[in-house]
């Protein structure tokens, strides 16, 4: 009997876990036991399963790509183009936000009685400086940064750790690597094994939203979700498909190839969910191991395009709720604070909600907003983080491109140039 493909069974899996809230939230008697008892525990049990094998993944693919160089001077070199790359695109991103929500003003003449779902609860710091902020990457103990999900910190030790071990003669760093190497791969069958329950724990995440706040909720900010919508369909086609073009790829093919990733992305919401089949897909795709396994991770850390986009919307978006008039000066330091908050942001889904708090404080605007915007944010997360993870696919491409390296696509995936 041939297997249904895994892009079809998440869909059915969305498509029921809607069906199932929808019937919950109108038949209300069982709605709180079946939401906290049943369906969210299904979800919580996939997003677990995925960070569970994320951070040993994202570890040993990083030493594998410095250790597996030349040496360290291209290392570098790859190292300063992607962070150049990513903080450039994020910040086209939140630009674009921030135009879409003053063209379309979806905060003016919005009726907010009754939609928010409780005051937030934010604990908010000041503001940290440059120091402060790379004080708190470098991890006391590694073992519990890697416990914590603390990508950053992990990223920090493995770069430190795999440059120290390309840098010790081959007899010596060769077992090591050979181990590494065994562990990665290792990790990646648990994700195949892991990736059969993902239909079951998208049914969970849709049905448990939909349960909990219905369809009833969104009239009022259908103005929101269609903007944010409308922006990052826009990136998407007109930015990175501009992109694409340039290095001579087509945004439509790579979407096709990666549909199971994508629609895994946009029912999950979890952009660490799609991390490992992603850093596999790219690397059938053409793009050499040593690039996938700095870039994809790395980028999952400072290249949020989708995140960037909600941030630029949502703050403006509350500033028309309360009637504030932001001038353009203050609109670009926003743009510069967006861009620097985003960064290190935990691909789990609502990460950007805490964003959102710590941009709006610094700019000085009312908070009420993101309890208003945490109701439906569900909704929007999931096209954030399908965004979040094409630009992330694209990544790699564009420094392969700028490495001057030949995309060779592996024979297990024959269609990906097609």
């Amino acid at each position: 009997m041939k297997r249904i493909p895994l892009v079809w069974q998440i869909v059915a899996g969305l498509l029921l876990g809607v069906l199932v809230g929808w019937y919950f939230n109108t038949h209300p008697l069982y709605q709180a036991w079946v939401s906290v008892q049943v369906l969210k525990p299904l979800g919580d049990i996939f997003i677990k399963m995925m960070k569970m094998v994320v951070v040993p993944i994202v570890f040993c693919c990083m030493i594998l790509g410095i250790a597996g160089g030349p040496d360290s001077k291209s290392f570098g070199r790859m190292g300063v183009r992607s962070l150049g790359y990513f903080f450039a695109i994020t910040a086209l991103a939140v630009v674009i936000g921030l135009c879409f929500a003053n063209l379309f003003e979806p905060g003016t003449g919005t009726d907010i009685s009754g939609v928010s779902h409780g005051a937030a609860s934010i604990t908010l710091e000041p503001p940290k400086g440059a120091l402060v902020i790379l004080q708190n990457i470098v991890p006391d103990n590694v073992l519990a940064a890697m416990s914590e999900g603390k990508l950053l910190s992990v990223l920090f030790f493995a770069v430190l750790f795999g440059l120290a071990l390309n840098a010790l003669p081959k007899e010596k760093n060769a077992p090591v690597i050979a181990l590494l190497q065994s562990v990665c791969d290792a990790m990646f069958k648990v994700v195949s094994m892991v990736m059969a329950y993902a239909p079951v724990g998208v049914f969970g995440m849709i049905g448990a939203t939909v349960a909990t706040f219905g369809f009833a909720s969104l009239l009022p900010l259908l103005k929101l979700i269609g903007v944010v919508y409308l922006a990052l369909i826009v990136f998407a086609l007109v930015v990175l498909g501009g992109i694409c073009y340039l290095i001579g790829e087509n945004i439509f093919k790579l979407i096709r190839y990666l549909r199971d990733e994508l629609m895994l992305a946009f029912s999950s919401a979890a952009s660490a969910a799609v991390m490992p089949q992603l850093m596999t897909k790219m690397e059938s795709y053409g793009v050499p191991r040593r690039i996938v396994s700095f870039v994809v991770p790395v980028g999952y850390a400072f290249n949020l395009d989708g995140a960037s986009i909600f941030l630029g919307v949502a703050t403006i978006f509350v500033a028309q709720l309360h009637g504030i008039d932001l001038s353009l000066s203050q609109q670009i330091l926003l743009v510069v604070t967006m861009v620097l908050t985003s960064k290190g942001a935990a691909g789990v889904p609502g990460f950007a909600i805490i964003i959102l708090s710590a941009t709006l404080a610094s700019a000085g605007l009312p908070l009420e907003g993101v309890a208003l915007i945490a109701g439906i944010f569900r909704i929007i997360d999931s096209g954030t983080t399908t965004l979040n993870v094409l630009g992330n696919a694209i990544a790699p491409l564009v420094i392969a491109k700028w490495e001057k390296v030949e995309l060779r696509p592996s024979t297990d995936y024959p269609a990906a140039r097609a």
